[in-house]
């Protein structure tokens, strides 16, 4: 299948370092050692997850020779919805006025995105779809806790927009999907407890850092080299590697694990923040203008609960 148009929208509004030093009591310093994050986009109150994806859809919509009208499914994941009835992906029908065609929303927490592209790879294959709209979107600031010293420093808003096909393009640039791979890993460490959502308890919180840190570092490591052997390919052969962007310590530590040059990381967290299941892709929309005819582009993911997965793509331009 061929990713063929992607679109985003990150928020306005930029939050600094600073307002959560005075938050807190900390100095600036002490967030940017831990997370490598100067500054994050927060939603605006008139703003929340649908209204972020529709936005990323319209900025879709702008890119040349796309158009939405004859997509036949839609897929949509966030872990922070605004509604759990209409959800993200009935929000996007609704708006695109397109009827009479399967539309999901799915939540695998920070690997919801590849879970989500898995998905239209799944009814491609079973001949129920050849044209998906799939978006992903995280309204982290709705949830978290602003004086939680251990992750509400760490959250950022933003949502992206892809079109996918299982035809071949004719003419404009595309990614092809060469191969996915997720995997659930709710059996490991302190999964149960580590990262949670629980609206109606306790909110949103991290109270166990040092366990994601860990198990993130190892399993985005094992799935990328998993998908690589899968493919008969080899790191030196990644021209881009675009990882979940949680934590600018933890995409160093899988690159270096990895043995993957710095140059080849696409990384955004540090102005972004944790834009959730959506900021590996928001990575690949903003780079796109880098991609040279070829270039394998590796992507990876690990999301609190725990899940992990890895995608390898290939860039092509007729």
């Amino acid at each position: 299948m061929y990713i063929i148009g992607l679109g985003a929208y990150l928020p306005e509004k930029i939050i600094d370092n600073s307002y959560f030093s005075e938050i807190m009591g900390l100095g600036e310093d002490w967030f940017l050692t831990r997370t490598g994050i100067h500054t994050r986009k927060k939603a605006s109150e008139s703003e929340n997850t649908n209204i972020l994806a529709i936005k990323a859809i319209k900025n879709l919509e702008q890119t040349p020779h796309i158009k939405l009208t004859d997509i036949d499914l839609i897929v949509g994941a966030t872990y922070t919805p605004y509604d759990t009835i209409h959800t993200l992906a009935h929000a996007a029908q609704r708006y695109l006025q397109v009827g009479d065609i399967p539309v999901l929303s799915l939540s695998t927490a920070c690997s919801s995105f590849l879970n989500a592209l898995e998905v239209v790879q799944g009814y491609f294959a079973m001949q129920k779809s050849s044209k998906a709209l799939l978006i992903a979107a995280d309204h982290n600031t709705a949830y978290s806790d602003e004086t939680d010293k251990n992750s509400g420093h760490l959250w950022g808003d933003g949502a992206v927009a892809m079109l996918v096909s299982k035809e071949k393009p004719l003419s404009q640039p595309y990614m092809e999907v060469l191969d996915i791979f997720t995997a659930g890993g709710g059996n490991l460490g302190k999964a149960d407890e580590s990262v949670f959502l629980k609206p109606v308890n306790e909110g949103f919180l991290m109270n166990n850092g040092r366990d994601v840190f860990l198990h993130a570092c190892e399993y985005m490591s094992k799935a990328v080299l998993k998908v690589l052997e899968r493919n008969q390919k080899n790191i030196a052969d990644i021209a881009y590697f675009a990882p979940h962007q949680a934590n600018k310590r933890i995409s160093l530590n899988v690159a270096e694990n990895l043995q993957l040059p710095l140059e080849k990381l696409l990384s955004n967290v540090e102005y972004l923040g944790n834009t959730g299941c959506a900021g590996c892709a928001i990575a690949l929309w903003e780079n796109q203008h880098k991609f040279q005819q070829n270039d394998l582009i590796a992507m990876s993911v690990f999301g609190g609960g725990y899940s992990y997965g890895a995608a390898l793509l290939q860039f092509w331009n007729n």
